[in-house]
């Protein structure tokens, strides 16, 4: 029988009107987000506006709200808008003031994530690298140096938010605000430092008068009024639901699939899977879910976070190029719009369960019109059962929930996709496979007699670069006397790249991967009698973005040895030259300020590391998608008209033997009609004869 108890949530989501939270024009209760004085059942997607181009945001804002969404949300990316500090950049990828008007001019409601702690897989978390060298700073905890630069950064972009009228409580589609990010999964790291930055960052977020509510995901015990809220792909499972009964049901993260990093499987996840986790979530309670990501879009630059690939999400509803990827954006679309049709009993009525088999249960939500609306679960993965529910039955397919919006008739089954598949075609545009389309610049290998910083010992390589550049040379002169022309050199490196030189020529490369940043290097090289030049490339590969206690982390070399037939050498205390950076970045020549800088010359036969390509080419005549394919070239970075594409990293495999990313996003609005310019900095072998420029589209 059905059990006709109500759930404690479910009264005080019944109750808790009359005293919803202050918030202006937005507020909650027990059972939603109230707007203008109206309950809200509301689907969101998350689309970070520095991972697209401005040219492309008003077209992804129009697909998300097509395929039923309400709410786009979007990190703050305190790194892009204080590269240095006190000086603030808000222009083109960065104009978040542009960004939320456009989801305004499309009827859609704002969640700003302000952290400014973000993760996202975006370079050192979010923190601007200067934060690194402010005397007496340790991140996020009960730390004044950290407190206030954050508390600047943070009241800037409200203030900014604010003299814009962005907030709905001032006519404009921000409804929520976010401060701080996962911080319950560190807490614990800072000992007693923990608990009371959590009031503080909860405290300072209020009292800046938004007027609309703040929450903090992952968060258990975050202070009122703040609004605890679930990250994962299980929080239809394993949410226990916020920390008051007075605050609604909000799921912040639900990932439509997994980020791709080196070193790790290639992860998706179905849109069954997705389905299923937000209809169990929506049926006990929750009343807002964000997909996370939406459209994922593309790391330009140096944004990526360690080991990251360049494309973000790229199996998301909308895929790195913004086309629909089906069936995932069809199935998700029918849900929402499923789950919209029960708005009214899920928002204002009471909830009761019922048990329909050993791990099949019934959530029906009734008002005392007589509206209803039930979600039958089957939490069985093996097989399909059939249940009975109110004298009618119900074919439930493993791991499936089907919705009811009037208790009779099956609107949707999370687990039955009615989309047809559509699949990403690939077209050749341009090939660059003619040796006279290209000029080649060998970057020099720094010796010790040339290099202007010094130092007896080993530098970290994050501390010296200041996040400048990947590139650190360690180069020091070995004396070898010995007719043998062979030894041993042994590194330890704490990430993420390396790439040995004798005199100028490559002797050895190792890695880490994602899991394992920190990695060793032990090759026999070639040494000739007297003085030796070695000269070893540090690479970081991003910064790693999570984590307690980041302004420790430590990147480079941790010791060199050279074994050779006379002696063991540990020179890890020894007169080492540094130089940050490459020659051919420090002159930008990788744009067209900077023809005569250097001695470009024509292709050669051969391919050598460090190794700098260009060509010139014509943009298609029809306005079309477009990605560069890199699958002969090693590991780099590539730049169109002097704007990084992002790192590429080819000669990486997945554990089933193919790169983890083949095509580079080349947004249009990168792109002259004619004679664009494309650099290529190669640190590996790789050929540029193979690199061709490709249309995407979709069939």
């Amino acid at each position: 029988m059905e059990q006709r108890a109500l759930l404690a949530l479910g009264l005080a989501a019944l109750i808790i009107v009359g005293i919803a939270v202050e918030g202006g024009e937005v507020s909650y209760d027990g059972r939603s987000l109230i707007i203008q004085g109206q309950r809200k059942l509301l689907f969101s997607a998350s689309i970070h506006y520095p991972r697209s181009t401005p040219q492309m945001w008003a077209g992804l804002i129009e697909k998300a709200k097509e395929g039923g969404i309400d709410v786009i949300q979007t990190y703050v990316f305190w790194s892009l808008h204080e590269p240095v500090q006190g000086q603030y950049d808000f222009s083109g990828r960065a104009d978040i003031v542009r960004f939320i008007k456009e989801i305004q001019a499309q009827g859609l409601y704002a969640s700003l994530r302000i952290g400014p702690f973000i993760e996202a897989e975006w370079n050192y978390g979010g923190l601007p690298f200067w934060l690194h060298d402010v005397p007496g700073i340790v991140y996020r905890c009960d730390n004044e140096p950290f407190k206030m630069h954050m508390q600047n950064l943070t009241t800037k972009i409200v203030n900014m938010m604010k003299s814009e009228s962005l907030y709905a409580s001032q006519g404009g589609p921000i409804i929520l605000s976010q401060i701080e990010n996962e911080y319950q999964l560190v807490e614990d790291a800072f000992h007693e430092k923990g608990p009371p930055y959590v009031k503080w960052a909860a405290q300072m977020a209020v009292e800046l008068q938004t007027g609309v509510p703040w929450m903090m995901c992952k968060q258990f015990d975050a202070p009122d009024p703040i609004i605890n809220t679930c990250n994962g792909m299980k929080c239809g499972e394993s949410f226990p639901g916020p920390n008051s009964p007075n605050k609604p049901w909000l799921w912040t993260e639900n990932w439509t699939t997994q980020y791709q990093a080196y070193g790790e499987d290639p992860i998706t996840r179905s849109p069954q899977d997705i389905a299923f986790q937000v209809a169990l979530f929506v049926a006990r309670n929750g009343t807002l879910v964000n997909y996370y990501m939406y459209h994922g879009g593309t790391n330009f630059g140096r944004t990526a976070s360690a080991f990251t690939t360049t494309s973000y999400y790229d199996d998301a509803p909308l895929d790195e190029y913004g086309f629909i990827r089906q069936p995932k954006w069809g199935h998700l679309k029918q849900l929402n719009e499923a789950i919209k049709s029960c708005s009214s009993p899920i928002l204002f009525g009471a909830q009761s369960t019922l048990s329909l088999g050993e791990k099949q249960m019934g959530y029906i939500y009734r008002r005392n019109s007589g509206e209803c609306a039930a979600f039958l679960v089957n939490r069985d993965d093996t097989k399909t059962v059939v249940v009975r529910f109110r004298n009618f039955s119900y074919e439930l397919s493993p791991n499936s929930v089907s919705i009811l919006p009037d208790c009779k008739n099956v609107a949707f089954n999370t687990a039955k996709i009615n989309v047809e598949n559509n699949t990403r075609l690939i077209t050749t545009s341009k090939k660059f496979d003619e040796p006279e389309m290209w000029e080649e610049f060998r970057d020099p290998i720094p010796k010790f007699v040339v290099t202007s910083m010094r130092s007896n010992k080993l530098l970290e390589h994050m501390n010296t670069t200041k996040d400048k550049s990947d590139y650190l040379w360690y180069t020091f002169s070995y004396q070898h006397e010995s007719s043998n022309s062979k030894a041993v050199l042994k590194v330890q490196s704490a990430g993420h790249v390396l790439h040995a030189f004798v005199d100028g020529v490559l002797v050895g490369s190792a890695h880490g991967n994602h899991k394992r940043p920190n990695f060793r290097l032990e090759n026999t090289i070639p040494l000739t009698n007297g003085s030796n030049n070695i000269s070893l490339l540090s690479v970081t590969v991003g910064l790693r973005d999570s984590g307690a206690y980041l302004e420790r982390r430590a990147a480079g070399l941790r010791r060199v040895k050279i074994h050779d037939i006379q002696k063991s050498s540990d020179l890890t205390n020894y007169r080492w030259g540094y130089q940050i950076g490459l020659i051919g970045e420090k002159l930008q020549i990788y744009t067209d300020q900077s023809p005569s800088k250097v001695q470009w010359t024509t292709l050669s036969s051969s391919r050598n590391p460090l190794t700098w390509y260009k060509t010139r080419f014509d943009a298609p005549a029809e306005n079309v998608s477009l990605g560069l394919n890199l699958r002969s070239m090693g590991k780099g970075e590539v730049w169109v008209n002097g704007q990084s594409i992002g790192r590429y990293w080819a000669s990486f495999l997945t554990p089933q033997g193919s790169p983890y990313q083949t095509w580079y996003h080349v947004p249009g609005s990168f792109l002259k009609p004619k004679d664009n310019l494309l650099v290529i900095l190669e640190e590996q072998n790789g050929s540029p004869l193979g690199i061709s420029l490709d249309i995407i589209s979709t069939v």
